[in-house]
Protein backbone atom coordinates (compact mmCIF):
# COMPACT_ATOMS: atom_id res chain seq x y z
CA UNK A 1 0.00 0.00 0.00
CA UNK A 2 1.10 3.33 -1.14
CA UNK A 3 1.90 6.33 1.67
CA UNK A 4 -1.51 8.18 -0.87
CA UNK A 5 -3.40 5.12 0.14
CA UNK A 6 -2.58 5.39 3.91
CA UNK A 7 -3.54 9.20 4.25
CA UNK A 8 -6.49 8.38 2.18
CA UNK A 9 -8.21 5.50 3.84
CA UNK A 10 -9.96 7.15 6.75
CA UNK A 11 -10.50 11.02 5.09
CA UNK A 12 -13.80 11.72 3.88
CA UNK A 13 -12.54 11.57 0.08
CA UNK A 14 -11.55 8.30 0.31
CA UNK A 15 -14.90 7.15 1.85
CA UNK A 16 -16.37 5.71 -1.42
CA UNK A 17 -19.66 6.27 -2.99
CA UNK A 18 -21.53 8.19 -0.79
CA UNK A 19 -23.62 9.87 -2.90
CA UNK A 20 -24.61 6.42 -4.39
CA UNK A 21 -28.24 6.85 -6.96
CA UNK A 22 -26.61 10.09 -8.54
CA UNK A 23 -23.18 8.87 -8.47
CA UNK A 24 -24.00 5.56 -10.47
CA UNK A 25 -25.88 7.34 -12.89
CA UNK A 26 -22.53 9.38 -13.51
CA UNK A 27 -20.41 6.33 -13.36
CA UNK A 28 -22.82 4.97 -15.96
CA UNK A 29 -23.65 7.59 -18.45
CA UNK A 30 -20.85 10.26 -18.46
CA UNK A 31 -17.81 8.27 -17.92
CA UNK A 32 -15.40 9.98 -20.19
CA UNK A 33 -14.94 7.66 -23.32
CA UNK A 34 -12.56 8.70 -26.53
CA UNK A 35 -13.77 8.69 -30.18
CA UNK A 36 -11.13 6.20 -30.66
CA UNK A 37 -10.70 4.45 -28.06
CA UNK A 38 -7.39 1.79 -27.33
CA UNK A 39 -7.42 -0.38 -24.63
CA UNK A 40 -5.49 1.67 -22.18
CA UNK A 41 -7.21 4.88 -22.78
CA UNK A 42 -10.36 3.28 -21.88
CA UNK A 43 -9.07 1.87 -18.89
CA UNK A 44 -6.53 3.88 -17.49
CA UNK A 45 -7.99 6.75 -15.02
CA UNK A 46 -7.15 10.16 -16.03
CA UNK A 47 -6.63 12.19 -12.96
CA UNK A 48 -5.81 15.44 -14.46
CA UNK A 49 -9.21 15.73 -16.76
CA UNK A 50 -10.98 18.81 -16.96
CA UNK A 51 -14.48 19.50 -14.86
CA UNK A 52 -16.83 17.38 -17.17
CA UNK A 53 -14.77 14.62 -17.89
CA UNK A 54 -12.53 13.11 -15.39
CA UNK A 55 -14.73 15.29 -12.44
CA UNK A 56 -16.89 12.31 -12.14
CA UNK A 57 -14.60 10.77 -10.18
CA UNK A 58 -15.45 13.79 -7.24
CA UNK A 59 -19.19 12.78 -8.03
CA UNK A 60 -18.99 9.85 -6.42
CA UNK A 61 -16.20 10.57 -3.93
CA UNK A 62 -14.07 7.46 -4.90
CA UNK A 63 -10.44 8.13 -3.62
CA UNK A 64 -8.52 8.45 -6.75
CA UNK A 65 -5.52 6.77 -4.86
CA UNK A 66 -8.08 4.02 -4.97
CA UNK A 67 -9.20 3.70 -8.08
CA UNK A 68 -5.57 4.39 -9.22
CA UNK A 69 -3.91 1.22 -7.90
CA UNK A 70 -7.41 -0.50 -9.02
CA UNK A 71 -6.75 0.56 -12.90
CA UNK A 72 -2.71 1.73 -13.05
CA UNK A 73 -0.96 2.51 -15.67
CA UNK A 74 0.76 -1.22 -15.61
CA UNK A 75 -2.20 -2.84 -15.28
CA UNK A 76 -5.30 -0.70 -16.60
CA UNK A 77 -7.65 -3.82 -17.94
CA UNK A 78 -10.89 -4.67 -16.23
CA UNK A 79 -11.52 -6.47 -13.30
CA UNK A 80 -14.83 -7.71 -13.78
CA UNK A 81 -14.84 -8.41 -17.36
CA UNK A 82 -13.16 -10.94 -20.11
CA UNK A 83 -13.41 -10.61 -23.57
CA UNK A 84 -15.88 -13.82 -22.97
CA UNK A 85 -17.95 -11.68 -20.42
CA UNK A 86 -18.04 -10.91 -16.88
CA UNK A 87 -16.14 -12.82 -14.60
CA UNK A 88 -17.42 -15.83 -11.87
CA UNK A 89 -16.25 -12.85 -9.58
CA UNK A 90 -18.61 -10.51 -10.69
CA UNK A 91 -22.17 -12.32 -9.28
CA UNK A 92 -20.42 -13.25 -6.36
CA UNK A 93 -19.83 -9.54 -5.63
CA UNK A 94 -23.18 -8.96 -6.48
CA UNK A 95 -24.36 -11.68 -4.07
CA UNK A 96 -22.52 -10.46 -1.42
CA UNK A 97 -23.65 -6.77 -2.01
CA UNK A 98 -27.06 -8.33 -1.89
CA UNK A 99 -26.76 -10.05 1.47
CA UNK A 100 -25.09 -7.11 3.17
CA UNK A 101 -27.67 -7.16 5.61
CA UNK A 102 -26.08 -10.09 7.06
CA UNK A 103 -23.01 -8.22 8.02
CA UNK A 104 -24.92 -5.25 9.56
CA UNK A 105 -24.95 -3.21 6.50
CA UNK A 106 -27.79 -1.70 4.23
CA UNK A 107 -28.31 -3.19 0.88
CA UNK A 108 -29.56 -0.09 -0.83
CA UNK A 109 -26.44 1.68 -0.38
CA UNK A 110 -24.89 -0.30 -3.05
CA UNK A 111 -27.37 -0.24 -5.69
CA UNK A 112 -26.91 -3.57 -6.61
CA UNK A 113 -30.40 -3.19 -8.55
CA UNK A 114 -28.90 -0.87 -10.65
CA UNK A 115 -25.90 -2.48 -11.44
CA UNK A 116 -27.54 -5.53 -12.24
CA UNK A 117 -29.82 -3.78 -15.09
CA UNK A 118 -26.63 -2.39 -16.54
CA UNK A 119 -24.99 -5.45 -16.76
CA UNK A 120 -27.52 -7.47 -17.88
CA UNK A 121 -28.56 -5.20 -21.17
CA UNK A 122 -24.37 -4.96 -21.61
CA UNK A 123 -24.10 -8.36 -21.81
CA UNK A 124 -27.16 -8.96 -24.04
CA UNK A 125 -26.45 -6.05 -26.38
CA UNK A 126 -23.02 -6.85 -26.67
CA UNK A 127 -22.29 -2.91 -26.03
CA UNK A 128 -19.42 -0.66 -27.28
CA UNK A 129 -15.64 -1.39 -25.19
CA UNK A 130 -16.40 2.35 -23.31
CA UNK A 131 -19.74 1.60 -22.21
CA UNK A 132 -18.05 -1.55 -20.51
CA UNK A 133 -15.36 0.14 -19.06
CA UNK A 134 -18.09 2.47 -17.32
CA UNK A 135 -19.88 -0.10 -15.91
CA UNK A 136 -16.17 -2.03 -14.82
CA UNK A 137 -14.91 1.23 -13.06
CA UNK A 138 -18.18 1.61 -11.01
CA UNK A 139 -18.71 -1.82 -10.00
CA UNK A 140 -15.01 -1.33 -8.45
CA UNK A 141 -16.17 1.48 -7.37
CA UNK A 142 -18.93 -0.19 -5.11
CA UNK A 143 -16.69 -3.41 -4.55
CA UNK A 144 -14.31 -0.57 -2.57
CA UNK A 145 -17.12 1.30 -0.75
CA UNK A 146 -18.60 -2.54 0.96
CA UNK A 147 -14.77 -3.03 1.50
CA UNK A 148 -14.46 -0.09 3.41
CA UNK A 149 -17.86 -0.20 5.18
CA UNK A 150 -16.56 -3.78 6.50
CA UNK A 151 -13.34 -2.86 7.69
CA UNK A 152 -13.67 0.85 8.66
CA UNK A 153 -17.40 1.47 9.31
CA UNK A 154 -19.73 3.69 7.83
CA UNK A 155 -18.99 6.74 9.59
CA UNK A 156 -16.39 8.26 11.37
CA UNK A 157 -15.63 7.46 15.10
CA UNK A 158 -15.20 10.97 15.99
CA UNK A 159 -18.60 11.89 14.82
CA UNK A 160 -20.49 10.57 17.47
CA UNK A 161 -17.24 9.82 20.33
CA UNK A 162 -15.51 12.57 19.95
CA UNK A 163 -12.54 11.31 22.43
CA UNK A 164 -12.11 8.37 20.50
CA UNK A 165 -8.54 8.01 18.85
CA UNK A 166 -7.16 4.52 17.16
CA UNK A 167 -5.13 4.10 14.75
CA UNK A 168 -7.26 2.85 11.66
CA UNK A 169 -6.47 -0.73 10.07
CA UNK A 170 -5.04 -0.14 6.15
CA UNK A 171 -6.41 -0.46 3.44
CA UNK A 172 -4.42 -3.18 1.76
CA UNK A 173 -7.68 -4.88 -0.04
CA UNK A 174 -7.28 -2.18 -2.31
CA UNK A 175 -3.98 -2.78 -3.97
CA UNK A 176 -5.36 -6.72 -3.45
CA UNK A 177 -8.89 -6.37 -5.14
CA UNK A 178 -7.70 -6.99 -8.67
CA UNK A 179 -6.16 -10.13 -7.88
CA UNK A 180 -8.75 -11.77 -6.07
CA UNK A 181 -11.25 -10.89 -8.35
CA UNK A 182 -8.99 -12.68 -11.23
CA UNK A 183 -8.15 -15.85 -8.69
CA UNK A 184 -10.93 -16.69 -6.99
CA UNK A 185 -10.16 -14.76 -3.59
CA UNK A 186 -12.89 -12.68 -3.13
CA UNK A 187 -15.10 -14.50 -0.78
CA UNK A 188 -11.70 -15.04 1.19
CA UNK A 189 -11.34 -11.04 1.13
CA UNK A 190 -14.73 -10.23 2.01
CA UNK A 191 -14.70 -11.83 5.32
CA UNK A 192 -10.69 -11.25 6.17
CA UNK A 193 -11.58 -7.66 5.78
CA UNK A 194 -13.76 -7.41 8.80
CA UNK A 195 -12.55 -7.45 12.38
CA UNK A 196 -11.32 -10.71 13.57
CA UNK A 197 -12.59 -10.41 17.24
CA UNK A 198 -14.45 -13.39 18.53
CA UNK A 199 -17.13 -10.98 20.02
CA UNK A 200 -17.72 -9.73 16.24
CA UNK A 201 -18.58 -13.42 14.68
CA UNK A 202 -21.08 -13.97 17.66
CA UNK A 203 -22.83 -10.71 17.14
CA UNK A 204 -23.08 -11.59 13.42
CA UNK A 205 -24.51 -15.41 14.35
CA UNK A 206 -26.64 -13.27 16.85
CA UNK A 207 -27.54 -10.82 13.71
CA UNK A 208 -28.75 -13.86 11.66
CA UNK A 209 -30.89 -15.16 14.35
CA UNK A 210 -32.33 -11.96 15.68
CA UNK A 211 -33.63 -11.27 11.51
CA UNK A 212 -35.51 -14.38 11.43
CA UNK A 213 -37.10 -13.56 15.06
CA UNK A 214 -37.51 -10.09 13.45
CA UNK A 215 -39.50 -11.73 10.71
CA UNK A 216 -42.46 -13.49 12.98
CA UNK A 217 -45.61 -11.36 13.82
CA UNK A 218 -44.72 -9.39 16.78
CA UNK A 219 -45.59 -10.65 20.65
CA UNK A 220 -47.15 -7.60 22.71
CA UNK A 221 -47.76 -8.08 26.31
CA UNK A 222 -50.56 -5.90 28.41
CA UNK A 223 -49.82 -4.02 31.09
CA UNK A 224 -51.12 -5.61 34.66
CA UNK A 225 -54.29 -5.06 35.65
CA UNK A 226 -53.45 -5.03 39.20
CA UNK A 227 -53.16 -1.82 41.05
CA UNK A 228 -49.87 -2.55 41.88
CA UNK A 229 -48.69 -2.31 38.34
CA UNK A 230 -46.88 -5.48 38.82
CA UNK A 231 -47.31 -9.46 38.63
CA UNK A 232 -45.92 -11.52 41.14
CA UNK A 233 -45.12 -15.45 41.02
CA UNK A 234 -48.81 -16.82 42.08
CA UNK A 235 -50.99 -13.49 40.31
CA UNK A 236 -53.08 -14.22 37.92
CA UNK A 237 -52.27 -12.03 34.39
CA UNK A 238 -54.06 -12.17 30.99
CA UNK A 239 -50.63 -11.65 29.35
CA UNK A 240 -49.51 -14.96 30.76
CA UNK A 241 -49.90 -17.24 26.94
CA UNK A 242 -48.08 -14.12 25.27
CA UNK A 243 -45.41 -14.42 27.42
CA UNK A 244 -44.66 -17.92 27.52
CA UNK A 245 -44.77 -17.30 24.05
CA UNK A 246 -42.38 -14.35 23.69
CA UNK A 247 -39.80 -16.35 26.65
CA UNK A 248 -39.48 -19.39 24.09
CA UNK A 249 -39.21 -17.63 21.09
CA UNK A 250 -35.90 -15.62 22.94
CA UNK A 251 -35.22 -18.57 24.43
CA UNK A 252 -35.61 -17.82 27.75
CA UNK A 253 -37.36 -20.97 27.92
CA UNK A 254 -37.05 -24.07 26.28
CA UNK A 255 -39.15 -25.04 23.31
CA UNK A 256 -40.61 -28.19 24.57
CA UNK A 257 -41.96 -26.02 27.72
CA UNK A 258 -45.44 -26.90 28.29
CA UNK A 259 -47.71 -24.33 27.77
CA UNK A 260 -49.80 -22.95 30.55
CA UNK A 261 -52.92 -24.39 31.55
CA UNK A 262 -54.24 -21.09 33.05
CA UNK A 263 -53.65 -17.42 33.29
CA UNK A 264 -51.67 -17.82 37.00
CA UNK A 265 -47.80 -16.58 36.66
CA UNK A 266 -45.75 -19.40 37.60
CA UNK A 267 -42.42 -20.10 39.30
CA UNK A 268 -41.08 -21.33 36.09
CA UNK A 269 -42.22 -18.12 33.94
CA UNK A 270 -40.87 -16.37 36.77
CA UNK A 271 -37.91 -18.13 36.57
CA UNK A 272 -37.58 -17.97 32.90
CA UNK A 273 -38.51 -14.10 33.84
CA UNK A 274 -35.24 -13.74 35.64
CA UNK A 275 -33.23 -15.05 32.87
CA UNK A 276 -34.28 -12.42 30.57
CA UNK A 277 -33.70 -9.96 33.14
CA UNK A 278 -30.12 -10.86 34.04
CA UNK A 279 -29.48 -10.53 29.50
CA UNK A 280 -31.14 -7.16 29.70
CA UNK A 281 -29.94 -5.80 32.88
CA UNK A 282 -32.17 -5.75 34.53
CA UNK A 283 -32.65 -6.69 38.41
CA UNK A 284 -33.29 -10.22 38.28
CA UNK A 285 -36.49 -10.53 40.51
CA UNK A 286 -38.66 -12.28 38.31
CA UNK A 287 -40.99 -9.54 38.33
CA UNK A 288 -42.97 -8.44 35.88
CA UNK A 289 -42.48 -4.41 36.78
CA UNK A 290 -42.56 -1.58 34.31
CA UNK A 291 -39.66 -2.25 33.24
CA UNK A 292 -39.49 -5.62 32.59
CA UNK A 293 -42.78 -5.38 30.47
CA UNK A 294 -41.25 -2.59 28.39
CA UNK A 295 -38.18 -4.91 27.48
CA UNK A 296 -40.21 -7.97 26.85
CA UNK A 297 -42.21 -5.76 24.16
CA UNK A 298 -39.12 -4.31 22.74
CA UNK A 299 -39.78 -4.36 18.46
CA UNK A 300 -37.23 -7.10 17.47
CA UNK A 301 -36.63 -5.18 14.90
CA UNK A 302 -35.20 -2.86 17.22
CA UNK A 303 -32.97 -5.56 18.38
CA UNK A 304 -31.31 -5.88 14.93
CA UNK A 305 -30.79 -2.15 14.88
CA UNK A 306 -28.97 -2.68 18.78
CA UNK A 307 -26.61 -5.74 17.17
CA UNK A 308 -26.23 -3.69 13.79
CA UNK A 309 -24.69 -1.05 15.92
CA UNK A 310 -22.61 -2.82 17.98
CA UNK A 311 -21.20 -4.64 14.94
CA UNK A 312 -20.71 -0.57 13.30
CA UNK A 313 -18.69 0.31 16.29
CA UNK A 314 -16.53 -3.51 16.57
CA UNK A 315 -15.26 -1.84 13.02
CA UNK A 316 -14.08 1.53 14.61
CA UNK A 317 -10.77 -1.04 17.15
CA UNK A 318 -7.74 -1.18 15.46
CA UNK A 319 -6.13 -4.71 15.01
CA UNK A 320 -5.02 -6.15 18.33
CA UNK A 321 -1.48 -7.44 18.71
CA UNK A 322 -1.09 -9.80 20.38
CA UNK A 323 -0.96 -9.72 24.39
CA UNK A 324 -2.77 -8.34 27.34
CA UNK A 325 -5.89 -6.79 27.48
CA UNK A 326 -8.25 -4.86 29.14
CA UNK A 327 -12.08 -4.01 27.88
CA UNK A 328 -14.60 -2.13 29.25
CA UNK A 329 -18.06 -1.38 28.16
CA UNK A 330 -19.99 0.82 29.68
CA UNK A 331 -23.54 -0.20 29.42
CA UNK A 332 -22.41 -3.31 30.66
CA UNK A 333 -20.83 -1.98 34.07
CA UNK A 334 -18.46 -4.67 33.22
CA UNK A 335 -14.38 -5.00 32.91
CA UNK A 336 -12.94 -7.64 31.51
CA UNK A 337 -8.79 -8.50 31.22
CA UNK A 338 -7.42 -11.24 28.45
CA UNK A 339 -4.51 -12.53 28.87
CA UNK A 340 -3.96 -12.77 25.25
CA UNK A 341 -6.13 -10.11 22.91
CA UNK A 342 -5.12 -12.38 19.62
CA UNK A 343 -6.73 -15.48 21.35
CA UNK A 344 -10.37 -16.63 21.32
CA UNK A 345 -10.25 -18.24 24.91
CA UNK A 346 -12.12 -16.61 27.61
CA UNK A 347 -11.59 -14.11 29.76
CA UNK A 348 -8.65 -14.11 32.34
CA UNK A 349 -10.79 -12.04 34.16
CA UNK A 350 -14.41 -10.12 34.68
CA UNK A 351 -15.93 -8.07 36.60
CA UNK A 352 -18.21 -5.22 37.61
CA UNK A 353 -17.05 -1.53 37.70
CA UNK A 354 -18.55 1.52 37.87
CA UNK A 355 -18.75 4.30 35.43
CA UNK A 356 -19.79 8.09 35.26
CA UNK A 357 -23.11 9.42 35.82
CA UNK A 358 -25.18 9.81 32.82
CA UNK A 359 -25.40 13.07 31.14
CA UNK A 360 -23.32 15.17 34.07
CA UNK A 361 -20.10 13.48 34.26
CA UNK A 362 -20.15 10.37 31.33
CA UNK A 363 -17.04 7.89 30.84
CA UNK A 364 -15.52 8.67 27.66
CA UNK A 365 -15.44 6.15 24.84
CA UNK A 366 -11.81 5.73 24.32
CA UNK A 367 -8.12 3.93 23.73
CA UNK A 368 -5.37 4.13 26.19
CA UNK A 369 -2.46 2.23 27.49
CA UNK A 370 -2.00 1.19 31.37
CA UNK A 371 1.33 2.60 32.32
CA UNK A 372 1.44 2.12 36.06
CA UNK A 373 -0.21 1.07 39.42
CA UNK A 374 -0.54 3.23 42.33
CA UNK A 375 -0.61 1.64 45.86
CA UNK A 376 -1.85 3.48 48.29
CA UNK A 377 -2.72 6.72 45.74
CA UNK A 378 -3.58 10.30 46.92
CA UNK A 379 -7.05 11.90 45.35
CA UNK A 380 -6.27 14.98 43.85
CA UNK A 381 -9.64 15.89 44.26
CA UNK A 382 -10.45 17.74 40.25
CA UNK A 383 -11.57 21.18 40.32
CA UNK A 384 -15.08 20.97 38.93
CA UNK A 385 -15.54 18.82 42.03
CA UNK A 386 -13.72 20.99 44.35
CA UNK A 387 -15.74 24.48 43.05
CA UNK A 388 -19.02 22.48 42.57
CA UNK A 389 -19.01 19.96 45.65
CA UNK A 390 -16.39 20.43 48.41
CA UNK A 391 -16.08 24.50 48.69
CA UNK A 392 -20.02 24.48 48.88
CA UNK A 393 -20.00 21.59 51.52
CA UNK A 394 -16.84 23.10 53.35
CA UNK A 395 -18.82 26.71 53.97
CA UNK A 396 -21.67 24.67 55.34
CA UNK A 397 -19.62 22.46 57.57
CA UNK A 398 -15.79 23.20 57.79
CA UNK A 399 -14.90 20.24 59.41
CA UNK A 400 -15.86 18.38 56.50
CA UNK A 401 -12.37 18.56 55.16
CA UNK A 402 -10.14 17.15 58.10
CA UNK A 403 -12.96 14.27 58.59
CA UNK A 404 -12.34 13.10 55.56
CA UNK A 405 -8.42 13.51 55.46
CA UNK A 406 -7.97 16.04 53.05
CA UNK A 407 -4.99 18.34 52.84
CA UNK A 408 -4.28 21.89 50.95
CA UNK A 409 -1.22 21.63 48.30
CA UNK A 410 0.12 24.63 47.38
CA UNK A 411 0.20 25.24 43.50
CA UNK A 412 3.69 26.88 43.48
CA UNK A 413 6.75 25.72 42.99
CA UNK A 414 7.42 24.46 46.61
CA UNK A 415 4.32 22.37 46.72
CA UNK A 416 3.85 22.96 50.42
CA UNK A 417 1.20 20.75 52.22
CA UNK A 418 -0.83 21.57 54.95
CA UNK A 419 -4.12 20.44 56.87
CA UNK A 420 -5.19 23.99 58.30
CA UNK A 421 -8.62 24.78 56.87
CA UNK A 422 -8.72 28.88 57.59
CA UNK A 423 -9.54 31.22 55.59
CA UNK A 424 -6.18 31.62 53.94
CA UNK A 425 -6.45 27.95 52.80
CA UNK A 426 -9.73 28.66 51.46
CA UNK A 427 -9.79 31.73 49.60
CA UNK A 428 -6.30 30.30 47.43
CA UNK A 429 -8.46 26.74 47.27
CA UNK A 430 -11.09 29.18 45.64
CA UNK A 431 -8.24 31.55 43.64
CA UNK A 432 -6.51 28.55 42.19
CA UNK A 433 -3.09 28.74 44.30
CA UNK A 434 -3.66 25.85 46.13
CA UNK A 435 -5.17 22.78 45.31
CA UNK A 436 -6.86 20.07 47.99
CA UNK A 437 -6.14 16.06 48.09
CA UNK A 438 -7.02 13.26 50.44
CA UNK A 439 -4.28 11.17 51.90
CA UNK A 440 -3.82 7.40 51.52
CA UNK A 441 -5.96 5.36 53.67
CA UNK A 442 -9.15 3.95 54.76
CA UNK A 443 -11.57 7.49 53.72
CA UNK A 444 -9.60 7.85 50.41
CA UNK A 445 -12.05 7.79 47.36
CA UNK A 446 -9.75 5.87 45.18
CA UNK A 447 -9.32 2.82 47.74
CA UNK A 448 -5.97 1.45 47.96
CA UNK A 449 -4.96 1.46 43.84
CA UNK A 450 -5.16 3.76 41.37
CA UNK A 451 -4.52 2.17 37.52
CA UNK A 452 -2.91 4.94 35.74
CA UNK A 453 -3.60 5.55 31.70
CA UNK A 454 -2.36 8.84 31.01
CA UNK A 455 -4.36 10.42 28.81
CA UNK A 456 -6.13 14.64 28.36
CA UNK A 457 -9.31 13.44 30.27
CA UNK A 458 -7.80 12.40 33.32
CA UNK A 459 -9.56 9.06 33.29
CA UNK A 460 -8.18 5.95 34.93
CA UNK A 461 -9.49 3.12 36.90
CA UNK A 462 -9.25 2.79 41.49
CA UNK A 463 -10.66 0.85 44.06
CA UNK A 464 -13.09 2.27 46.24
CA UNK A 465 -14.26 2.12 49.73
CA UNK A 466 -18.52 2.58 48.37
CA UNK A 467 -18.50 -1.22 48.03
CA UNK A 468 -22.35 -1.53 48.02
CA UNK A 469 -22.63 0.33 44.13
CA UNK A 470 -21.54 -2.67 43.07
CA UNK A 471 -24.81 -4.70 44.05
CA UNK A 472 -26.91 -2.15 41.90
CA UNK A 473 -27.40 -3.36 38.23
CA UNK A 474 -27.44 -0.06 37.14
CA UNK A 475 -24.03 1.28 38.39
CA UNK A 476 -23.54 4.93 36.51
CA UNK A 477 -22.17 6.83 39.90
CA UNK A 478 -18.97 8.22 39.37
CA UNK A 479 -17.73 11.32 37.83
CA UNK A 480 -16.28 9.67 35.08
CA UNK A 481 -13.27 7.11 36.18
CA UNK A 482 -14.03 3.52 36.53
CA UNK A 483 -14.47 2.01 39.69
CA UNK A 484 -13.61 -1.75 40.02
CA UNK A 485 -15.09 -4.60 42.58
CA UNK A 486 -12.25 -6.41 42.82
CA UNK A 487 -9.11 -4.14 42.63
CA UNK A 488 -6.48 -6.85 44.27
CA UNK A 489 -7.28 -9.73 41.38
CA UNK A 490 -6.69 -6.47 38.58
CA UNK A 491 -3.19 -5.37 40.11
CA UNK A 492 -2.22 -9.10 40.34
CA UNK A 493 -3.21 -9.24 36.15
CA UNK A 494 -1.25 -6.42 34.94
CA UNK A 495 1.60 -6.88 37.60
CA UNK A 496 2.56 -10.14 36.43
CA UNK A 497 5.30 -9.46 34.64
CA UNK A 498 6.80 -8.57 37.69
CA UNK A 499 7.27 -11.89 40.16
CA UNK A 500 7.85 -10.02 42.84
CA UNK A 501 4.86 -8.46 43.29
CA UNK A 502 3.05 -11.77 45.00
CA UNK A 503 -1.12 -11.36 45.79
CA UNK A 504 0.38 -10.74 49.48
CA UNK A 505 2.53 -7.75 48.63
CA UNK A 506 0.24 -6.54 46.38
CA UNK A 507 -2.85 -6.75 49.20
CA UNK A 508 0.09 -5.42 52.17
CA UNK A 509 0.58 -2.14 49.87
CA UNK A 510 -3.03 -1.60 49.22
CA UNK A 511 -3.49 -1.53 53.24
CA UNK A 512 0.10 0.32 53.96
CA UNK A 513 -1.18 3.92 53.27
CA UNK A 514 2.33 4.78 51.79
CA UNK A 515 1.86 6.18 48.43
CA UNK A 516 4.14 4.02 45.95
CA UNK A 517 3.77 3.70 42.11
CA UNK A 518 4.40 0.60 40.23
CA UNK A 519 5.76 0.83 36.53
CA UNK A 520 4.37 -1.99 34.41
CA UNK A 521 6.74 -4.21 32.98
CA UNK A 522 4.96 -3.40 29.98
CA UNK A 523 2.02 -0.97 28.66
CA UNK A 524 -1.26 -2.62 28.82
CA UNK A 525 -3.60 -1.80 26.12
CA UNK A 526 -7.02 -0.18 27.58
CA UNK A 527 -10.48 0.12 25.58
CA UNK A 528 -13.22 1.59 26.82
CA UNK A 529 -15.98 1.33 24.48
CA UNK A 530 -19.62 1.07 23.86
CA UNK A 531 -22.04 -1.12 22.65
CA UNK A 532 -25.60 -1.80 23.78
CA UNK A 533 -25.61 -5.37 21.71
CA UNK A 534 -23.52 -8.17 22.74
CA UNK A 535 -23.21 -11.70 22.41
CA UNK A 536 -21.62 -13.96 25.06
CA UNK A 537 -18.99 -17.13 24.88
CA UNK A 538 -22.04 -18.82 25.05
CA UNK A 539 -24.10 -16.58 22.34
CA UNK A 540 -26.62 -15.97 24.46
CA UNK A 541 -28.28 -12.46 23.55
CA UNK A 542 -27.16 -9.80 25.87
CA UNK A 543 -29.23 -6.44 25.26
CA UNK A 544 -28.70 -3.45 27.57
CA UNK A 545 -29.73 0.29 27.85
CA UNK A 546 -28.62 3.18 26.24
CA UNK A 547 -27.27 4.31 29.22
CA UNK A 548 -25.49 7.58 27.53
CA UNK A 549 -27.67 7.96 24.43
CA UNK A 550 -24.89 7.12 21.97
CA UNK A 551 -27.41 4.72 19.78
CA UNK A 552 -29.13 7.60 19.11
CA UNK A 553 -26.26 9.28 17.84
CA UNK A 554 -25.08 6.40 15.78
CA UNK A 555 -28.53 6.08 14.29
CA UNK A 556 -28.60 9.59 13.35
CA UNK A 557 -25.20 9.77 11.46
CA UNK A 558 -25.89 6.28 9.74
CA UNK A 559 -29.12 7.63 8.52
CA UNK A 560 -27.25 10.65 7.35
CA UNK A 561 -24.45 8.12 5.69
CA UNK A 562 -27.69 6.22 3.95
CA UNK A 563 -29.20 9.19 3.47
CA UNK A 564 -26.89 10.45 0.88
CA UNK A 565 -25.75 7.68 -0.71
CA UNK A 566 -29.69 7.39 -2.50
Amino acid sequence: MNDSTKRDCRSPAARPLRRLGLALFWLLASWPASADPSPDARWTVNATSPAGTGQALAAPRVSRAWIEQVYSPENPGPVWFTAEGPRPALSLALRELRAAADRGLAPEDYGVDLLEREIDALVASRADPDRWARADRAMTAIVLRFLSDLRFGRVRPQEVEPHYRATPRDASFVAELRTAAAHGRLAAMFAAVEPAFPVYARLKRLLADYRVLAAQPGIVLPPPASARGKIVAGDIYAGVPALHAQLVRLRDLPADAAPPADDRYSDALAEAVRRFQKRHGLEPDGVLGKETLAALNVPLAARVEQITLSLERLRWLPALAPGPLIAINIPSFRLWAFADASAAGPAALSMPVVVGRAVRTETPVFIGEMRFVEFSPYWNVPPSILRNEILPRLDNDPSYARREDMEVVSTGRDGRARTGFDDAALAALRSGEARLRQRPGSRNALGGVKFVLPNTMNVYLHATPARELFERTRRDFSHGCIRVREPEALAQFVLRGKPEWTPEEIAAAMRSGVNRTVPLASPVPVVVFYTTAIADAEGRALFLADVYGHDRRLQDALRKVSGAAR
